[in-house]
């Protein structure tokens, strides 16, 4: 597989928060191989911090975008098009939850909670797409992180387990759509990591010692891993073009299937 296929390639990279990020890490996987890189922030508030990482990037771009409002979504494809034309891939590091919503009975979710969860962490790659895979007229990929908990009911996860799952179906449904342009969408499921979302998860620490514990590797997924299984992605050979969940849970499966 020839990673250097993203040499040159513009590739928007949303869900940046520090340098602890997944999204991050992605994002020093693509720009290692040449990829030239756009990154998002969502307020002023994280702008600062997004911004002194991407300076380390040469020639990378910062614009803003909040994914609940269609508005700044709308503003983004624009401001895309104008400075670069074509767009070859987008990589989705996006979620959020209540802290309250995760802890405790899943049954006790709120509605506003529900909506809210499911809002940031699904949809948005939805309306994200939407507006941007017409820039990507020379095909392309689009990624997402998705996790265990979207599968399998998991404590302290909750809610955030249902938006996973309906993230993982949006990706085959978009795959579906998309493919005809020759458009990849995949969902990378990574295992536990210590970021700055995971601090929101009830006994997260807890999480990490019992894979510590059991992983035939005796240790978690690191986010670098993570970042060369997302680099693999937009380096498929252009005959490669539907959609699946790719695992990089590195102590326990290592599957990674590509479909015809």
């Amino acid at each position: 597989m020839d990673m250097n296929l993203v040499a040159g390639k513009n590739i928007l990279v949303m869900g940046v928060a520090n340098d602890r990020s997944i999204a991050w890490a992605i994002a020093q996987s693509l720009a290692s191989h040449g990829a030239r890189l756009v990154f998002t922030y969502e307020s002023e508030r994280v702008e600062e911090r997004v911004r002194k990482l991407a300076d380390t990037i040469p020639n990378s771009v910062i614009l803003p975008c909040n994914v609940t409002s269609d508005e700044d979504i709308e503003k983004l494809a624009g401001a895309l098009k104008e400075q670069f034309g074509v767009l070859h891939g987008i990589v989705h590091s996006i979620a959020f939850a209540r802290t309250e919503e995760l802890e405790g009975l899943f049954v006790n979710t709120s509605r506003g909670g529900f909506a809210l969860a499911h809002d940031i962490s699904a949809y948005s790659l939805v309306a994200v797409a939407q507006k941007l895979y017409p820039l990507m007229t020379e095909g392309g990929s689009i990624m997402t992180m998705t996790y265990l908990g979207a599968e399998r009911a998991m404590k302290n996860y909750n809610v955030m387990g249902i938006a996973k799952a309906a993230l993982e179906a949006s990706v085959r449904y978009l795959a579906n759509d998309l493919g005809q342009y020759n458009i990849r969408v995949n969902a990378i499921s990574a295992g536990p990591i210590r970021t700055l979302a995971a601090k929101g998860i009830k006994d997260f620490n807890s999480i990490l010692k019992t894979v510590e514990e059991k992983a035939p590797l005796r240790r978690t997924t690191e986010t670098a891993e993570v970042g060369d299984t997302a680099l693999f992605l937009p380096s498929i050979p252009r005959d490669y073009r539907r959609s699946d969940l790719c695992r990089r849970r590195v102590p326990h499966c290592r599957r990674l299937i590509l479909q015809l």
